[in-house]
């Protein structure tokens, strides 16, 4: 087993519910961003957004140009986080597992800033724990600038985070980016389920 784990966060650890997000966009009379939840785009709008080129209030304001909407910052927020259904108590558990065993924890998502924030203060506050409690250092490509499953990436968060990729399993929910970190030597596992990982028995022996 790997001395250091990187996790990705959607689906290998957050729910995704992609119906809520796109119901809760057309109730606030969002359509034109249903769309893009609908059709699985990231491009534009929510690509300017995922590699950090616009702020929360440039995405709220392009979201209302794009849909002819008046509806406040707040409410196209909250809209856009209905994609996320939480994190279940068991997974955040067996990181703990992990760490006590002495595996190093990390983050490494695409991902923009309104649901990076909605998960750090609503997913990770359990029992007065953060998300700090549980990863040594998040890597987010809002933050970073770029995106898996550019190799530029993975080759920042190890340099970051000090580790080797040999030493390194990185679990992620698409294939393309596992195999852009094995390209690095990275060992990978390919989550399709969301709880693949969970029930891996190479994990599991050594924490």
């Amino acid at each position: 087993m790997k001395k250091n784990i990187i996790f990705d966060l959607g689906c290998v650890l957050v729910g995704l519910d992609p119906e809520r997000c796109i119901k809760a966009f057309k109730e606030i009379g969002c359509g034109a961003i249903a769309t893009y939840v609908e059709e699985h785009r990231t491009e534009d709008l929510f690509l300017d957004t995922e590699l950090g080129r616009i702020s929360q209030a440039q995405f709220c304001d392009e979201a209302r140009r794009l849909s002819g909407s008046t509806t406040s910052d707040a409410d196209i927020v909250w809209a856009w986080n209905q994609l996320l259904t939480g994190i279940p108590l068991e997974k955040l558990q067996l990181i703990e597992r992990l760490k006590a065993a002495g595996h190093r924890i990390f983050l490494l998502s695409n991902t923009n800033i309104m649901h990076w924030n909605y998960c750090r203060d609503n997913h990770f506050t359990i029992d007065g724990k953060t998300a700090d409690f549980y990863f040594e250092k998040v890597f987010l490509s809002y933050e970073m600038h770029r995106k898996k499953p550019n190799k530029d990436i993975f080759e920042q968060a190890l340099k970051e985070a000090g580790i080797l990729a040999e030493d390194t399993l990185f679990i992620d929910d698409l294939k393309e980016n596992c195999l852009a970190a094995e390209a690095l030597g990275i060992t990978t596992l390919h989550e399709t389920t969301g709880l693949d990982w969970c029930r891996n028995k190479e994990i599991w022996t050594t924490a």
